[in-house]
Parts: C-alpha cells; structure tokens; sequence
C-alpha cells in the first residue's frame, strides 16, 4: 500500500481542480497546469480535495498511485506558492546576467554561454547566485540541471555551479616529489 497515494490532497482556496478524460488541470494565482495521467491511476475530486485511487492490483498501477498523488499536490503548490532552486557560481572571471529571457553567462570559454529562458520560468541573479523559479517543479529542476551541467562544480578548487547548501568534498592536489 502507497502511504502517499491513501491521503487526500487538499485543494486550498483560490485554487480549482477539474477532470476530463484523464487530464488534471489545476488553476490558481500563479498560472495553470495540466497533466494527464495514467489509466492505471483514478482521479476524483470532492469538495475541497482530490482523493486518487488505483484500478486493478497489478504493479504498474501500484507504482503510479503514489506518483500520480504527488504530482498533483505539486502542482497545486505550484499555482500558490510555486518552485525555486538556487545555483551558486563560484570562480575567478566567471560572470552571468539576465538579458530578458536569457541568461548570458561567461564561464572560462572562448565564447559567451546565452541559454533561453523557457515559457514559464523566471530568473533572477543576486551577487552569485542564480535563483530560477517558476510553476512547474519538473521545469524548474529540469532546466537548473541544465544550467549546472554547463560548468559542475569540480573538487580541486571548488569552481563551477554548485546548489546552494550543496556541500563538495574538496580533494587534495598533487604534492612535490621531494
């Protein structure tokens, strides 16, 4: 039994669910999400909650009952309060700004990086830190791992994108032959 998928997901005010076919749409302050779930995983929405349930006992539908559960209450979280992540960029001459939906960033190579901000997503920058956010947690996570993935932090002197309050084992460098 999924302890995630048993429990209700309350639906605050200002938010509405609706159902049609298999597609969840979740509206609120911050915007609008849809997403269609499997037919393994049943969704029904009475008064203030979305309660999902699973159709037959086969694995599949054991495993999507919780998933299905989640993402839903994410996406409810999302319209009210939405997600954010935060990259630290530590090195010397490394550099990043925001120019309307891109991110120009110098990062040690011969060429400026610019990345496009995809629909929905915001970015600020403050010092050296880069604070993307938006609705959708999947976009939000999917494109900061983008950005990371562009210069990881390495373990000699600590440069590149790190997660900030993400802690890296430094390594020791190589000694003199004495």
């Amino acid at each position: 039994m999924s302890r995630i998928g048993k429990k209700p997901v309350s639906i605050p005010e200002g938010v509405t669910v609706t159902l049609s076919a298999n597609v969840v749409t979740v509206a609120g302050p911050k915007g609008t999400l849809e997403f269609a779930h499997r037919r393994e995983a049943k969704v029904a929405v009475a008064e203030n909650t979305v309660l999902v349930t699973r159709v037959g006992e086969t694995k599949k539908s054991q495993a999507l009952w919780g998933t299905t559960t989640k993402l839903i209450a994410n996406m409810i979280v999302g319209v009210t309060a939405g997600f954010q992540k935060q990259l630290e960029l530590n090195g010397v001459g490394f550099r990043m700004s925001v120019n309307g939906k891109k991110i120009v960033l110098a990062l040690g190579f011969s060429h400026p990086v610019e990345l496009t901000l995809p629909e929905g997503l915001d970015a600020k920058i403050e010092g050296n830190i880069l604070t993307i956010s938006g609705t959708d947690k999947q976009k939000v996570g999917e494109y900061t791992a983008i950005v990371r993935k562009l210069k990881p932090v390495e373990p000699y002197k600590g440069k590149g994108f790190r997660y900030v309050g993400e802690v890296v084992r430094r390594k020791e460098g190589k000694k003199n032959a004495a």
